[in-house]
């Protein structure tokens, strides 16, 4: 099969990917052989790529917004999954399902928690495997494509939501609008709230237009009113005072992202008192995936995409670290 590996981490001027061919996996007892239909471009994938994220496994593959078709079972596959069906694989691939997080329903929090792309082989590849415990079953209505993205920029930005804690009819601030914030966004104004939107780029601002923003502005520029909730997705620490300092008395700001720049210094009366406070997203569970794609079979949402062919898949971390698309990148096979 056709792949890509992460040979020497660094920045993707420099071509830290190396495309070649190798060997079919195999799925291991428990797992899924999966035929890749298309992998979505994560920027996760470009921290990994360009080493701000520690190396987990030497030489890896990334990609975990991936779409398939399965091929094969490993050995004590029983039940959900059959040779043939589409599935999808996502960032979270393993938890011990025995610690105090897992026990309370938190997941994304075990300290054993593995990851596709990152901790085992993904998308970037003709062929990737996946424990069928966390496979996801796909919504109907979307092109192979279209779900990509979903796969962790909409689950993402579900959990971002849901930590952001927007109140009924209330105003939610994003700031960055590239493929997570696009469909956060979408779910957002679902929900009832009045979606601000604060980037960079005109691209992007005309997108958020498209998708009903209530208001569209530079990213550092104050929206037309106090935010009840924010949610960051550009990965830039001195964007969080900003943020905070457009919050309502009461309101939260929430973190997308893995990676962040350095934070600023906060001052105290100006960013944090009147109880406005900071929270970090860290990865998600499966019950957000399955309540996202719940919404997403319920709610046609418009995915703004933009295809790269599989031995493309360099030039598309070029132009996703270069700002030089909104929306989501597609690697197809």
């Amino acid at each position: 099969m056709a792949s890509w590996r992460v040979v020497a981490p660094g920045p993707v001027a420099g071509h830290p990917l190396e495309f070649g061919r190798e060997t079919i996996p195999g799925p291991g007892p428990g797992e899924l052989l999966v035929k890749v239909l298309a992998c979505g471009v994560c920027r996760t994938d470009l921290h990994v790529t360009e080493g701000d994220l520690p190396v987990h496994r030497p030489g890896v593959i990334p990609g975990h917004e991936v779409v398939g078709e399965v091929a094969a079972l490993g050995d004590s596959v029983s039940g959900s999954f059959a040779v043939g069906d589409r599935v999808g694989i996502a960032w979270l691939r393993h938890t011990c399902g025995h610690c105090a997080a897992c026990l309370r329903g938190a997941e994304n929090l075990c300290r054993q928690s593995r990851y596709t792309g990152w901790d085992a082989d993904g998308g970037y590849a003709e062929f990737a495997t996946v424990p069928a415990d966390y496979a996801l079953h796909l919504p109907a209505g979307y092109s192979d494509t279209e779900l990509a993205p979903l796969l962790c920029a909409g689950i993402i930005g579900y959990r971002a939501l849901e930590r952001a804690a927007v109140p009924d009819s209330g105003a939610l601030g994003i700031y960055g609008f590239g493929g997570s914030a696009h469909l956060t966004a979408q779910v957002a104004s679902i929900r009832g709230a009045r979606v601000h939107v604060m980037t960079r780029g005109a691209e992007a601002r005309a997108l958020a237009q498209r998708l009903g923003a209530a208001s569209v502005q530079g990213v550092r520029d104050v929206p037309p009113e106090p935010l009840d909730s924010a949610i960051l997705f550009a990965p830039v620490g001195d964007l969080v005072p900003v943020a905070m300092e457009a919050l309502a008395d009461g309101g939260t700001l929430a973190v997308a992202g893995i990676h962040l720049s350095d934070i600023p210094t906060l001052e105290y009366q100006r960013h944090l008192f009147r109880e406005r406070q900071i929270r970090s997203v860290t990865a998600n569970t499966r019950s957000d995936s399955v309540e996202f794609l719940r919404i997403a079979a319920e709610h046609r949402l418009s995915i703004d995409i933009h295809p790269y062919p599989l031995d493309r898949a360099d030039r598309a971390l070029r132009d996703l670290e270069g700002g030089k698309f909104s929306g989501a990148a597609v690697l197809e096979p």
